[in-house]
């Protein structure tokens, strides 16, 4: 059985952003095995699974990946939409727009720190927009 969800996500602010339990509570019961599908509607913006207990990983991901692909750097020709818009596209498509996560009894199959952030690369975004598929 396949069951597919939308999820629109409130605006965060720029940085790194837990969002494992935002997606728990909007699909609900997950079936005793499978497999979930999280991708995000957007170019700007990237998922990851990481360190979910200490908050400097948070920090410590906004900082390195600023210093790998800085805003505003004059080489870049894409510079209608602001300093922050042709890094934030190269950051989403390092990172990536998707996940698959296994589900073990009823649960999803996560290590002990891991959890998954949502990748806020601009300074000014709106809603971002999930969709979720669930394979059981």
């Amino acid at each position: 059985m396949i069951k597919q969800f939308k999820i629109s996500l409130r605006p965060f602010k720029r940085g790194y952003h837990l969002i494992t339990s935002d997606i728990l509570s909007e699909v609900g019961n997950l079936p005793e095995t499978g497999l979930m599908n999280i991708f995000i509607k957007h170019t700007s913006a990237a998922l990851t699974i990481n360190e979910n207990a200490d908050p400097s990983v948070r920090v410590d991901f906004e900082t390195t990946m600023n210093n790998i692909v800085p805003d505003g750097a004059p080489y870049f020709t894409h510079i209608f939409e602001g300093d922050d818009d042709m890094s934030a596209h190269i950051k989403s498509s390092m990172l990536g727009v998707s996940l698959t996560i296994p589900i073990t009894n009823h649960r999803l199959n996560l290590g002990t720190w891991q959890g998954i952030y949502l990748c806020e690369f601009r300074n000014h975004s709106g809603a971002r927009k999930l969709v979720v598929t669930i394979y059981s």
